[in-house]
């Protein structure tokens, strides 16, 4: 018997994004590494953030959605939020419910930088990379990494002098 064409939306969901992503999928060990992580990071998290005024993006969920950024070479913050919006698994991975809103891309750089500026994605980096299960997947192997991301990470405006504040010159590139 043929199925019918039926395009009426439900107006809710009984299905968990949990549900949806299989339970061998790669990101699922991934993801509770990172968690593990995180949690060692909340007392930081505390500091940076005021206990008054409009809630941020939670840091967590922007450590997560940029570790997606790097991992599927999604090449601006704008189509990162577009990905996260219609993508199950990348809502899943950053801990957005399927029916929250996704952020402005202005809105997630601006506070993505704040962390940056703060050392916490760095000190995030530590901790994963610190974790017993993760340094049984590292090696010194070879391999190939999408270098447009790195590149526009490691900009000429991300440089700062190590030696203290001094005139915004540029060093020229060779």
């Amino acid at each position: 018997m043929r199925g019918r064409d039926d395009r009426s939306e439900g107006m809710f969901s009984y299905v968990r994004l949990e549900e949806r992503v299989p339970s061998d999928h790669p990101l699922r060990p991934i993801r509770a590494l990172a968690d593990e992580a995180l949690a060692t990071l909340n007392d930081r998290f505390a500091e940076l953030y005021s206990w008054t005024g409009r809630p941020s993006i939670p840091p967590e969920m922007l450590l997560r959605a940029t570790l997606l950024q790097a991992f599927f070479s999604v090449r601006s913050e704008r189509l990162l939020m577009e990905q996260i919006d219609y993508n199950l698994l990348f809502r899943w991975f950053v801990g957005l419910p399927m029916d929250a809103s996704v952020w402005h891309a202005t809105v997630f750089s601006h506070n993505r930088d704040r962390l940056l500026e703060a050392e916490v994605a760095r000190d995030f980096l530590v901790a994963l990379l610190a974790l017993p299960r993760v340094k049984q997947l590292l090696s010194d192997d070879h391999f190939s990494v999408d270098g447009t991301l790195i590149d526009a990470w490691a900009s000429m405006k991300s440089f700062r002098r190590k030696d203290g504040p001094g005139p915004a010159d540029r060093p020229s590139r060779p």
